[in-house]
């Protein structure tokens, strides 16, 4: 069975206040932030193919961003919904032209600091499962406020959602065909949708830095990050992860 990465970049970035660029295209070191994103699963050795749902106004630059980087797995680059969750069903749609079945990656473009240990344990779980979720551990002590119900959770008994989210690609378009034909076309992510149909997802502990990038705050951690990697310039980081996995 092949693995196929869905990514999606189809957000305008309200939270950033990047003005008339979205989120997903800022530069960091002369590389937009979905670049970094694409070329983890392009070097991974059991990604086969990739996905990229993106904003429709920006849909020529990602492609052009698709050739000029040579993304040789993308398959397609393709425009998003109205929401997230039609979006994601798109996306979902266009990898079953090119797989019959597979283990569909579901990824968001601002997140780039995924590595590919995470995405090889991910792919395992989801194989042994039929999904799993990437998640970090709390790191601080979490404060609930429900119906004036006060609670303190111990940051132990909790876990950051993030990605990939990895299902079986049947299954999982099955789920958001379903959603939409009963009218149900804003889900928050897959998981909280698997939940909805009485399914579990296990989890795959993945790294802290594993940061969606939606806020000036987690831009400047992502160039914290990757300064202190060693990487302050685009040729640099091509040059210096060839032949990674």
């Amino acid at each position: 069975m092949e693995n196929v990465a869905v990514l999606f970049a189809g957000g305008i970035g309200k939270r950033m206040n990047s003005g008339d660029v979205p989120k997903q295209f800022l530069e960091v070191f002369g590389k937009p932030i979905l670049v970094y994103t694409i070329e983890t699963f392009q070097k991974h050795k059991e990604i086969s193919g990739i996905i990229v749902v993106c904003v429709e106004t920006w849909l020529d630059y990602a492609k052009e961003l698709v050739e000029r980087y040579h993304l040789t797995k993308v398959k397609e680059v393709i425009p998003g919904g109205a929401t997230g969750h039609e979006s994601r069903l798109y996306g979902l749609r266009c990898a079953r032209k090119y797989y019959d079945e597979a283990i569909v990656l579901i990824h968001d473009g601002v997140r780039p600091l995924i590595d590919a240990d995470t995405i090889s344990r991910s792919i395992a779980c989801a194989r042994e499962n039929g999904s799993a979720v990437v998640c970090s551990p709390a790191i601080e002590t979490i404060y609930r406020e429900e119906g004036g119900q006060k609670t303190i959770i111990p940051r132990e008994q909790c876990s950051l959602l993030r990605a990939p989210q990895c299902f079986g690609l049947t299954e999982i378009l099955g789920l958001y065909e379903d959603s939409c034909a009963r009218g149900n076309n804003d889900v928050i992510d897959s998981v909280t949708l698997m939940q909805m149909y009485g399914k579990s997802v296990p989890k795959v502990i993945g790294p802290a830095e594993n940061i969606k990038i939606t806020t000036p705050l987690d831009f400047y951690m992502f160039e914290g990050i990757m300064k202190s990697r060693g990487i302050t310039s685009d040729t640099e980081e091509r040059d210096g992860s060839e032949g990674r996995s």
